[in-house]
């Protein structure tokens, strides 16, 4: 019979998973948004795609490159603390992912895990808080996005000027081949990047409770993680998906391959140097960027607005959330 902290790390990990599925209902929407809306892919096609290379994605970055952004993600409390402390966090974003998702705003996950993770800290008066660390964090949330856009502007004003004498249709079939390729790049980088804020998250519980001497992500980790995101896509990601593929602008083969390229490189260089960033921000500043060289009236620049404000929003809500679900388990005994 599991005594009390035992017990609570099974009840850990399986909110983590939770997490995870919650994720997959925006982040990893994300990645096949654009190739669904331009029909490069068809929706059933797209999730099993996506959910292979996000597990892909996860084990190779983990296994081969040595998982640096859940180190990152890790170092912000202090590798060792609390479990209730995680528990909090992860309660606290996956509330706000529920929340986004029902009004169809891609919000960003790793937003909420962070805001419930200093959150959970601030209200159990954590004292090893590395603060310059979570500074960094957030420049690198912040600024992801704007690279993105650029990124994908700029590449859509030279694919534009290279392709402009060539016929319409047959142009037309060969982006949607390379949309189809760039999905399943997005899909990877997601997997790389976001799957491992979760599993830093449970590792953490590990140590917590003893099983763990020190932070090193075990591999059965790395797959539950990876498929609860997938499971999560093909549950609850089609409101997401018509946000990013028709809200905010009406994407065309060219244009949506362009903004999924951009994005796979953003993510994958933010991996490699172990940033944190989100995919649902990154993606949706591509989208925007590719649609802008072309017709700016296009763009639904009051959807894009709203998506923004809930970004803002995110890390202090979940931070809030995250203070309350704290104050209940801590008074609960936990």
């Amino acid at each position: 019979m599991p005594n009390g902290l035992e017990l609570l790390l099974f009840v850990t990990i399986l909110v983590a998973l939770g997490f995870d599925f919650t994720n997959g209902f925006h982040d990893t929407a994300n990645a096949i948004a654009t190739s669904v809306s331009t029909r490069a892919l068809s929706p059933g096609t797209a999730v099993v795609v996506s959910a292979v290379f996000n597990l892909t994605g996860a084990l190779i970055t983990v296994f081969v490159f040595g998982g640096k952004v859940s180190n990152t993600i890790a170092k912000l409390l202090g590798v060792k603390v609390a479990l209730v402390i995680i528990l909090a966090a992860l309660v606290a974003a996956i509330v706000w992912n529920l929340l986004t998702w029902y009004f169809g705003l891609p919000s960003s996950s790793t937003h909420a895990l962070i805001g419930g993770l200093l959150g959970a800290a601030i209200a159990a008066r954590l004292p090893h808080v590395s603060w310059p660390l979570v500074g960094q964090t957030i420049l690198y949330l912040v600024v992801s996005p704007v690279v993105g856009f650029v990124a994908s502007a700029l590449f859509m004003v030279v694919v534009l000027n290279v392709v402009k004498s060539a016929r319409p249709s047959r142009l037309n079939r060969w982006f949607r081949v390379a949309n189809g390729l760039a999905a399943a790049l997005v899909s990877y980088s997601h997997g790389s990047n976001d799957a491992q804020k979760s599993m830093a998250a449970m590792t953490m519980a590990l140590i917590a409770t003893g099983h763990l001497a020190k932070f090193q992500v075990q591999w059965w980790i790395v797959v539950l993680a990876a498929a609860a995101m997938g499971f999560g896509t093909y549950a609850g990601g089609w409101r997401i998906i018509r946000t990013l593929g028709w809200r905010i602008y009406r994407l065309e083969p060219a244009t949506g391959m362009g903004a999924q390229l951009m994005a796979a490189t953003v993510i994958q260089a933010a991996t490699q140097f172990g940033f944190p960033v989100s995919t649902t921000h990154v993606v949706t500043g591509s989208v925007m960027g590719a649609g802008a060289p072309k017709q700016l009236t296009a763009i639904k620049w009051g959807v894009g607005a709203n998506i923004v404000a809930a970004w803002v929003i995110t890390i202090p809500a979940a931070g809030l959330v995250a203070w309350v679900a704290y104050a209940i388990l801590h008074t609960a005994g936990l």
